[in-house]
């Protein structure tokens, strides 16, 4: 219900500092992550909420199996963690990990 309103939080992490983690559609209306396969090391994505906005800096795009969650762990850095499906194949997810730019 909260990806067809936009991008998602995971719960149970960051807000802002720390491993932000988000998901969202990369297909249809709300395709807020339509090129997040277009992304690699080093491109810069720029977070933008209530808190104010941060810059971060790719350092990995992967396909992960949908049932990894090993992305949302907490982490001693402040980065970003992207998460959308992978077209054609419902096993697996992008996974989408950013440092941010200081």
């Amino acid at each position: 219900a909260t990806l067809a309103k936009g991008v998602g939080h995971f719960e149970d992490t960051s807000i802002w500092g720390g491993n932000v983690c988000l998901a969202s559609h990369n297909r249809g209306a709300n395709d807020y992550f339509g090129k997040i396969h277009t992304l690699d090391a080093g491109d810069k994505i720029t977070l933008t909420t209530k808190l104010g906005t941060k810059t971060y800096e790719v350092t990995t795009v992967s396909k992960v199996s949908e049932t990894d969650r090993s992305g949302l762990e907490e982490s001693g850095e402040s980065c970003l963690t992207l998460y959308t499906c992978v077209r054609d194949q419902r096993d697996l997810r992008y996974c989408v990990r950013a440092i941010e730019v200081v």
